[in-house]
């Protein structure tokens, strides 16, 4: 486990290119992989928050007040598709997350997790619709998943979607902030790492110990917003939001637990103590953590070819950071982290490696930009 400080080289400061900055579109931006731009692919989104490439390179965005659109090529958005289910658009709630069906080019089936209004509150749910050839609307559309109990709660529904494997799907979940010792509790879905079958029914593999309900994966999650499958071993990596400090990556495994709220690395915002401690037998300690806060949100492992010396690295966006954190990676340790875009002036909450090798990246704002980092000409 290593902490903020254990760095490896110099973070970059990239400033935006064209429609944010244009006197900057020009300026070179140094990193330890070479010098970089970043460039507007698309603005005018309001709070983008998932992406996802279609096999013919255009983009899925999920907006967060309930919206889904297509991004093609010259940055051209299509008016919001139609079929998307309901959702409660207050605080951290709305549209969320988004994944493709592994067997998308056949199927063209789209999974999306949202805060679903309920009565008495709301909760995360998982909806699943095949997108139309004509890429106009979702039809077929139904729930298959509900994080239960309902809460009346606007905070912390996480939430990300990663098809493992072998065709199962990870979603992860917040424990609703005003719940959180129900995160302990395995009988419940609330900051729980959840495993699913694509039709919504349960894997014969997963966990199933006494006491826990079926489709628990792990459990003593926060609140999780950041999630990919490492490129190599195929494991599930997680970037968890913690309170004033303590945000954390792990890799969740079946049937453990993550100590949230027993035991943390950060503090609550009053500056009280949280939990035990550290550390606590039972519980796994993360992978690696910061403390001052970053605010991680969306995670892409780097498989490409542009940057050959960053490979298998893990890209974290980051919300209060406003950065895009680098984490090298050996098996499962992290070996170092490098801090890039830290004078971006943006809110970071997705972060996708595209067909072309570059990174694309989506600004949590009013007017959302869909960015592209590229090695600077």
């Amino acid at each position: 486990m290593r902490r903020l400080g254990m760095v490896l080289g110099l973070g970059a400061g990239l400033a935006l290119f064209g429609v944010i900055a244009p006197a900057l579109a020009q300026k070179r931006f140094p990193s330890s992989a070479g010098a970089l731009a970043v460039e507007t692919v698309a603005g005018g989104l309001e709070h983008p928050w998932g992406l996802a490439f279609l096999p013919d390179g255009r983009m899925l965005v999920t907006e967060r007040p309930g919206r889904l659109r297509i991004v093609d090529a010259k940055g051209d958005l299509s008016r919001p598709i139609s079929g998307v289910p309901s959702v409660m658009a207050r605080g951290q709630g709305g549209l969320l997350g988004i994944a493709l069906d592994p067997d998308f080019a056949r199927n063209r089936l789209v999974y999306l997790s949202f805060a679903e209004p309920r009565s008495g509150g709301n909760g995360t749910s998982v909806a699943r619709g095949r997108l139309n050839e004509q890429g106009t609307a979702l039809t077929e559309a139904r729930v298959i998943f509900r994080q239960m109990p309902t809460v009346a709660s606007n905070l912390h529904f996480g939430s990300r979607l990663v098809f493992d494997r072998t065709g199962a799907l990870f979603v992860t979940v917040g424990e609703r902030f005003t719940q959180r010792d129900q995160a302990q509790n395995p009988a419940n879905d609330l900051g729980k790492i959840i495993r699913i079958r694509p039709d919504g029914g349960i894997p014969a593999d997963n966990p199933k110990k006494p006491g826990w309900a079926p489709e628990i994966w792990s459990i003593g999650h926060r609140n999780v917003q950041g999630a990919a499958l490492h490129p190599e071993t195929g494991q599930l990596w997680t970037a968890e939001h913690g309170a004033r400090g303590g945000d954390e990556i792990n890799t969740p495994k079946a049937g453990l637990n993550y100590g949230w709220p027993v035991i943390t690395y950060g503090v609550d915002y009053s500056g009280a103590k949280i939990g035990e401690g550290t550390a606590k037998p039972g519980m796994e300690q993360p992978l690696f953590y910061w403390d001052p806060s970053i605010a991680p949100s969306g995670a892409a492992f780097y498989t490409g070819s542009v940057w050959p010396q960053w490979k298998n690295s893990l890209f974290v966006g980051a919300l209060a950071g406003s950065l895009l954190a680098r984490l090298s990676t050996e098996g499962e340790k992290v070996t170092g982290e490098e801090r890039l875009l830290t004078d971006i002036g943006a809110r970071i909450r997705d972060v996708v490696q595209g067909p072309d090798g570059l990174l694309y990246l989506l600004t949590d704002e009013e007017d959302g930009k869909l960015l592209r980092v590229r090695p600077a000409q």
